[in-house]
């Protein structure tokens, strides 16, 4: 497109802009949900689109003054409850104004009432970007359903800090204190009351709803309420602890509101990294698998954030824009849209910041919250080949000693810890299988041990490695060793790599515990005898010299999609996966690895051998280029 094109293309956008952000609450213009024209009276509010519902209302031939007229409204439409009620305090000048939604409150305003008319429950999963009023819009919705649509409604704020759960709260106290007294719907003046001396449960007066306040480490207050609504805030930074987690506690509460018409639960948070509890349960309503609408508002929905733009600066404006801004114009910005997003970047050293605070997908909102050190569209499209295995566990006669190793088998329960893609083939195939073991803690908050299960077959450079079982839990160090040999052995008497830092430096279960009686472990050379006779030592060292090696080999793999990915949790690993301040690299607080480094390991050492004589019988499988 040439400048003039341009041009004329941005003056049709804002034009189409403007149309489709025209909006009056009061006469209706821009608001959602099925609407007829009534004419101006002397009760009402002059010419108007007003619901079908409202006027469907048996009550709507009876009403005989302007306040019950606007009474009556108030119960069918929520964006003129909003504006003729409910006064809030207006961010860029600190007045306070009219509850007037902007564009994307009426986006999400419009999905709860389709629901609602529809007669279904309302669930929605909100991710956020910046301060446009997402909660405002959640807690109102509920305060107009508990003042105007249903008595005995009650309800919960929950966040992952108190005063987050307060400060919204607050938004309702501000609203029932300014609320225009002819317009109230209750027996008393609108006011919150205290539920039976509690400090956390509040009820609104002349409607007999209650409002309780909880947080996600202490919701002792929601225990046994019945609650019709649930306002979850920022549940991407809800803690897990030992006594709780972030999915415990919501699954208890919305286990507590019923699938009925006007119940409501909303889950709202900004990103806070892959692989937590939020993230997940957006990508399930991503995927149409939850009950949940998935709700996303890039910045460029909302209103302010734009700069004027003249004619005459379109071409010095453009030639200015970078890839990604140009690519903004693609996807269908106005250029006073994309002139904002422009200056406000040189406020932030990087792009990525940039995205954090101003995603334009739900994509960037969470990819910006990490320095990843793998590509997430490469393990999207490694998520493709993940699918759910066989649950359950390989056993042995005994679950230690030489008798872990006799008829061993798989029995699949369903609560067991290893995940069986696909079966051993017994092919004679040498080191067909191999298995990779990195060892963790035993208690329920230390690292998982893992054990993963990789076939080379045929063994050639050709064929694309294959994840085929996984064992992941907490277990004693020697237990899991046991555990390992009966794992590999029924894998064809796998290769058994097993990474021996922590065991290095224990004394409880040294790998030679199992050697004897499992004797195809992976070995390295020992440098300490470099220049004398060689010698080995069993076990994968990760130190300053692999690590890089082994994490850049999984880079790699992951980019050119060379080897087949099974497990979901490992793409979660991958995606969390960080840069460090240090300069290294390795999981943030809260998120794992385990299963992330037995991939880095198994691709070290399939490259070990692929580069000697895999017939070799004397000195099994090493390679001596690598010491360590």
């Amino acid at each position: 497109m040439n400048i003039s094109e341009i041009t004329h293309e941005n003056h049709r956008r804002n034009a189409l802009q403007r149309e489709r952000e025209r909006y009056d609450p009061i006469t209706g213009e821009g608001c959602c949900g099925p609407r007829c024209r009534v004419t101006a009276n002397e009760i009402n509010d002059g010419d108007a689109m007003v619901p079908q519902s409202m006027v469907a209302d048996p009550l709507y031939n009876t009403v005989a003054s302007h306040a019950d007229w606007v009474k009556l409204r108030c119960c069918h439409d929520f964006e003129y409850w909003a504006v003729k009620c409910v006064n809030i305090r207006d961010k860029l000048t600190g007045r306070t104004v009219p509850f007037r939604l902007n564009y994307p409150q009426r986006r999400i305003a419009a999905m709860l009432a389709a629901d609602r008319l529809a007669n279904r429950p309302l669930r929605l999963i909100l991710l956020k970007a910046r301060q446009w009023g997402g909660s405002t819009l959640v807690q109102m919705y509920m305060a107009w359903i508990q003042t105007c649509l249903r008595r005995n409604w009650h309800s919960v704020i929950c966040a992952h800090q108190k005063d987050t759960s307060a400060n919204i709260r607050g938004m309702y106290d501000s609203m029932l204190a300014n609320y225009p007294e002819e317009y109230w719907q209750g027996d008393e003046k609108p006011r919150f009351c205290c539920f039976q001396n509690t400090r956390d449960i509040r009820v609104i007066a002349g409607r007999d709803c209650r409002v309780t306040l909880a947080t996600s480490v202490s919701p002792e207050a929601i225990r046994g309420s019945d609650i019709a609504m649930a306002h979850l805030s920022e549940v991407a930074f809800w803690v897990d602890t030992p006594h709780r987690t972030a999915e415990s506690v919501i699954r208890a509460i919305c286990g507590s509101v019923a699938m009925t018409p006007l119940s409501l639960v909303v889950m709202e948070s900004t990103a806070n990294g892959y692989g937590n509890y939020f993230h997940d349960e957006w990508l399930r309503a991503v995927s149409g698998e939850s009950d949940k609408r998935a709700v996303f508002v890039p910045w460029y929905e909302i209103e302010i954030y734009r700069l004027p733009v003249s004619d005459d600066e379109v071409e010095r404006l453009w030639e200015s824009f970078d890839e990604y801004e140009h690519a903004l114009w693609d996807k269908g910005l106005t250029l006073e849209q994309i002139k904002w997003y422009h200056m406000k970047r040189k406020e932030y050293p990087s792009l990525n910041m940039m995205h954090s605070e101003y995603p334009s997908d739900d994509k960037e909102a969470f990819v910006s919250t990490i320095l990843n050190v793998f590509s997430l569209d490469n393990i999207e499209e490694m998520r493709k080949d993940c699918r759910e295995g066989v649950v359950g566990d390989v056993v042995g006669d005994a679950p230690s000693g030489e008798m872990s190793m006799s008829n061993v088998r798989f029995l699949p329960d369903g609560k067991g810890e290893m995940e069986v893609w696909k079966q051993p083939e017994l092919t004679g195939i040498e080191n067909r299988y191999m298995a990779v073991v990195d060892v963790g803690g035993v208690s329920a908050n230390s690292d998982f041990s893992v054990i993963s299960v990789f076939d080379r077959a045929p063994a050639n450079p050709h064929h694309k490695m294959e994840v085929v079982a996984q064992w992941r839990g907490h277990i004693d160090m020697d237990l899991l060793l046991w555990k390992a040999a009966a794992v590999a052995t029924y894998y064809d008497n796998a290769l058994l790599v097993i990474e021996s830092n922590s065991l290095e430096t224990s004394n409880v279960a040294p790998i030679e515990l199992i050697a004897d009686a499992y004797p195809n472990l992976y070995r390295r050379i020992d440098k300490s005898t470099v220049n004398q006779a060689i010698s080995f030592r069993y076990g994968f060292h990760t130190n300053r010299e692999t690590k890089p090696k082994a994490i850049a080999m999984l880079v790699a793999a992951v980019r050119e999609h060379s080897y087949c990915e099974r497990s979901k949790i490992a793409c979660v690993e991958m995606a969390t996966y960080s840069h460090l301040r240090n300069g290294g690299f390795g999981a943030p607080v809260g998120y794992h690895d385990d299963v992330l480094i037995t991939r880095a390991i198994a691709l070290f050492v399939n490259l070990e051998l692929y580069s000697i004589d895999l017939d070799s019988p004397s000195e099994g499988p090493i390679n001596p280029q690598y010491i360590f």
